[in-house]
């Protein structure tokens, strides 16, 4: 075979098919017929494959003068000869395509990665504009669902029927009912593990009884509405994302506003009214199983129950209890409306959904936890 690449002269020609392919030193030089569709395209892939598998030519050139007819094949074999020597550094020509064909053949050998190539294109203030329009893009979206939800909130709150009550049944069902037995177990825990570590540093002084205090105001005033917040936002929160994301992608949603029912209505409003009936109630069973995980820890002490519950009396009042409710209301508003605005903003693809649950969760926390600070200094200037 070394015989047939010689780089001085021609010395063979293979006829295949009415194809011809020619060695002139290290050219191939390749004719394609006037027919090139799945019925000869086979054959003559073969017979290159061959001939490519001896030798690796400095320079490929077709020549497509007679070609009239072609298919998906065809560009294909061609697509094959280009990606060949790209592979292997070397040139590859085609002349004398018609110029129907010059479209399919530029579709099939291009490699689009335009997209892929759009943010290194773009210059350091074009990529800081790009990022501003997104941002206030975002912005605008938010406003609007904001004023949205609001609106049609107040208009459910001063027409009940207007609500799908079904709907937040079935909402405070799976938000709350169902999130019992994880609150519960997450409460009890973290009130046995916060009680037994701060007793073991106070027992040195002698005051264990103080463990009591401790926890009662940590749950009522911050721990119990703030992890009920973080266990829904993960849970609930992300769900809320899920379903409308969903549906969204289906195309259900445009459905409804095809149909005249406002998405914001339908939708949202029951989630809402259900996270706000139901974070409450969690943030109860959380701090009640919390006392419970601390009892049991003082109890082993040699304490007896009574002498914990007295001190949780003495050292929780109702401001602490009233200031961790309205702190789990506003909280619970956070999830259920974070949740339900990245679904309805989910976009097309198949990680979109995902992308949205991911953002609801993130979003959630941070917003979550923003406001409890925000909460803490108010209580702080109040005296509460």
């Amino acid at each position: 075979m070394e015989s047939l690449v010689s780089f001085k002269q021609i010395l063979v020609a293979v006829i295949l098919k009415s194809i011809r392919l020619l060695w002139e030193g290290s050219v191939l030089e390749i004719y394609l017929p006037s027919t090139l569709t799945f019925h000869q395209t086979p054959d003559i892939w073969k017979q290159t494959e061959l001939m490519l598998k001896a030798h690796t030519p400095s320079l490929i050139r077709v020549t497509a003068v007679d070609l009239v007819d072609a298919d998906s094949s065809g560009f294909a074999y061609l697509q094959y000869l280009k990606t060949f020597q790209e592979n292997h550094q070397a040139k590859f020509e085609l002349h004398g395509l018609s110029d129907k064909f010059s479209y399919l053949y530029k579709t099939a050998t291009s490699k689009n990665r335009t997209l892929d190539r759009i943010e290194e294109t773009l210059g350091s203030s074009e990529q800081i504009g790009k990022i501003t329009i997104e941002w206030f893009r975002e912005l605008t979206y938010l406003i609007t669902f904001t004023g949205e939800l609001t609106v049609s909130f107040w208009k459910s709150f001063l027409h009940p029927s207007r609500i799908r009550w079904k709907d937040v049944f079935k909402v405070s069902e799976s938000m709350g009912v169902n999130a019992f037995p994880i609150i519960a177990m997450i409460g009890f825990l973290l009130g046995l593990i916060m009680s037994f570590q701060s007793a073991i540093p106070m027992r040195k002084f002698g005051a264990e009884i103080f463990v009591a205090n401790l926890v009662g105001l940590s749950l009522f005033r911050e721990l119990g509405p703030l992890m009920t917040a973080f266990i829904l936002s993960g849970r609930s929160g992300s769900a809320f994302a899920a379903e409308l994301g969903t549906m969204k992608v289906s195309e259900e949603i445009d459905a409804l506003t095809t149909m005249g029912l406002p998405p914001v209505q339908f939708l949202v409003v029951p989630r809402l009214v259900g996270a706000l009936i139901m974070t409450p109630l969690l943030t109860i069973v959380f701090n009640l199983f919390g006392l419970i995980g601390g009892a049991i820890v003082l109890m082993s002490f040699g304490f007896p129950l009574v002498t914990f519950v007295n001190q949780v009396n003495i050292a929780v009042g109702f401001n602490d209890i009233a200031g961790g409710m309205l702190k789990s209301y506003f909280f619970g508003m956070i999830i259920a409306a974070i949740g339900c605005y990245r679904g309805l903003k989910t976009t097309t693809g198949a990680g979109a959904v995902g992308e949205s649950t991911t953002a609801a969760v993130v979003g959630s926390i941070i917003l979550v936890s923003i406001l409890d600070g925000i909460f803490s200094v108010v209580y702080f200037y109040l005296g509460i």
